[in-house]
């Protein structure tokens, strides 16, 4: 599972910081890329790395702001033109589903594959086997939504010596046992899979959120997470304008993860105001409260 950041900046692009787009891998888990906003040129982003669009099978939008929407349209189109045919899901606030009618209506866009649109409400928003999505509305000049993405506990490591020492060779077995299924012998016992598996893994959780300013929302979603994805667009000497236009300070991301006891803190959504020296600075703010704080660079990627 990784987090790789395709654009990081605020408000406009910026020559070093693309606008806001997030990309969470999964492809070891569940073979398929969830993008989180996609600001304008976010398709050209992708272009540089290994990120191939057909992976992508769901995209969650935060809020309606054009930094974070204006790359969604024709990254729809683009998945279409490069091979996507497999169904597309968008989540986000209200007004995105005509949004994307509108665009794609306009511009005569057919798409090859299923797309479907929820426009989400607080609470659980996905679910499957594997992970499960929340949402919660944070504090900004529009609606806009954080995500909690948390994945669920998987069986433990399967105890390949006990089970030769029961005169299990590797094999199919194994994959059933580890899936759940008792060990049937000879004689017809049934030995439970649980003899043979570790204790279960905990599951992984990634708070990702989108604009906002200190609020008990973002906090709730950001508890005990694994990862912490919080805006900095102003420094703390420019809390006042933050406060004002419904931003965070560095200083701010970083108590909420202190106060949330995440176990990492990652910057982004920073103003092009701040030259790569002004840069280090936000960063010496952020972890003068809480250390382990990194700011996110358009194309970095994070392994959680």
């Amino acid at each position: 599972m990784k987090l790789q950041f395709l654009g990081t900046g605020a408000g406009i692009p910026a020559k070093s910081r693309n606008v806001t787009a997030i990309a969470l891998k999964l492809l070891e888990e569940k073979g398929s890329i969830w993008l989180f906003d996609c600001g304008e040129a976010t398709q050209h982003q992708i272009l540089h790395t290994n990120i191939k669009p057909r992976r992508i099978d769901k995209v969650f939008i935060t809020h309606l702001h054009g930094d974070h929407l204006y790359g969604l349209p024709g990254f729809l189109s683009s998945r279409s033109f490069q091979g996507g045919e497999t169904p597309l899901t968008v989540y986000g606030p209200k007004g995105i589903s005509e949004y994307i009618r509108i665009s794609l209506a306009v511009s005569k866009t057919y798409l090859k594959y299923e797309l479907q649109v929820v426009e989400i409400e607080e609470g659980v928003i996905f679910e499957d086997h594997d992970f499960m999505v929340e949402a919660r509305i944070l504090e900004h000049g529009v609606t806009s939504f954080g995500y909690r993405v948390m994945e669920k506990e998987r069986p433990g490591k399967l105890n390949t010596e006990k089970l030769l020492e029961y005169g299990v060779k590797p094999g199919p077995i194994y994959k059933k046992i580890k899936e759940g299924e008792g060990l049937t012998l000879d004689d017809g016992t049934v030995i439970s899979s649980q003899l043979f598996l570790g204790p279960n893994i905990k599951g992984r959780v990634i708070t990702i959120l989108g604009d906002t300013r200190t609020c008990d929302a973002a906090g709730e979603l950001a508890k005990d997470a694994n990862v912490l994805v919080h805006e900095a667009t102003f420094s703390e000497k420019e809390a006042s304008i933050a406060t004002e236009y419904y931003h965070s300070t560095t200083v701010q991301a970083a108590e909420t993860a202190k106060r949330a006891y995440v176990d990492c803190l990652l910057l982004t959504h920073i103003s092009a105001r701040y030259d790569q020296t002004l840069t280090e600075q936000l960063l010496l703010e952020a972890r003068a409260i809480f250390p382990h704080t990194y700011i996110a660079e358009d194309f970095s990627e994070f392994e959680i």
